[in-house]
């Protein structure tokens, strides 16, 4: 926890009146933790940082960089490495008995290898309608769209929905017929040699660091890409489609409800090391 450093894991460190619990009233981000060469190495550190730093800006909250950092050194030098870790940074409002004061902490946990592994080869996902338009956040600032909030009720049940259709995963879409992004990803999708993504802003979704990372790479190599609004049908005609993450990985789609998509051994390599995966 910031200011007291590293903590024995069961040790309490939220009071029952904290705002991030009782109300969702917060920001998260997470990241992989690697072993390399027997030294512990936070991915894509700096991006995450910015983007949780923007996320609490957002939000109104103070955000103390330097302190964050300090903390992640402690966390990463007291880790038993792992292959694969995932660093989770939160961030509340503090407790309505203390106000003003927010609440500052992240954990540190082991990633489930081989279940991630089954992902990265190919998911089956679950379209979903979110009922709204794809520019919903236009004249909306304050549906805080593009913040990783703590409030993870819907992105939850998306998962189960998903899960009660025998699928590994959700998409949302918008009223208005395009594909938006999953409960904890972001879409992309192979047409005509082009790599496209869901844009920011208006669509109100997550700023997607891995996407931005696999779009980069691909434009290093000649590849054409753009952020574009997708329609749901041309997720059926694609050459590829692939949620993406910082945790999971770059997961292929396989089977989007219940229909089988076209895939590539070869895509699916360059669009994962894109990715850092």
């Amino acid at each position: 926890m910031l200011g007291r450093g590293v903590l024995p894991a069961g040790e309490p460190i939220v009071t029952a009146d904290d705002l991030g619990l009782v109300r969702g009233d917060g920001c998260f981000d997470a990241m992989r933790l690697l072993d390399v060469d027997g030294t512990p190495v936070v991915e894509q550190l700096d991006e995450h940082l910015r983007r949780f730093e923007a996320s609490a800006d957002t939000l109104g909250l103070a955000f103390d960089a330097p302190a964050w950092r300090r903390l992640i050194a402690e966390a990463a030098a007291a880790w038993p490495l792992a292959p694969e870790a995932v660093l989770k940074l939160v961030l509340t409002r503090g407790t309505e008995s203390r106000t003003g004061v927010p609440t500052g902490f992240l954990t540190l946990n082991e990633v489930d290898l081989p279940s991630i592994r089954r992902a990265r080869a190919g998911i089956s996902v679950r379209l979903l309608d979110r009922g709204v338009a794809s520019n919903a956040f236009a004249q909306a600032p304050w549906l805080l769209g593009g913040v990783k909030l703590l409030s993870y009720a819907i992105n939850s049940a998306a998962k189960r929905a998903a899960d009660a259709h025998g699928d590994d995963d959700a998409l949302f879409t918008s009223s208005d017929g395009y594909a938006l992004e999953g409960p904890t990803s972001t879409v992309i999708v192979l047409r005509n040699g082009r790599l496209t993504t869901t844009p920011t802003g208006d669509t109100g979704i997550l700023d997607s660091i891995t996407a931005r990372r696999v779009l980069q790479g691909a434009t290093d190599e000649g590849v054409a890409t753009e952020h574009a609004l997708i329609p749901v049908d041309a997720l059926f005609e694609a050459d590829g489609v692939w949620l993406a993450s910082s945790i999971r990985g770059v997961c292929p789609v396989l089977r989007l409800d219940g229909r089988e998509l076209r895939t590539d051994a070869d895509w699916n390599s360059r669009v994962a090391a894109w990715g850092g995966f």
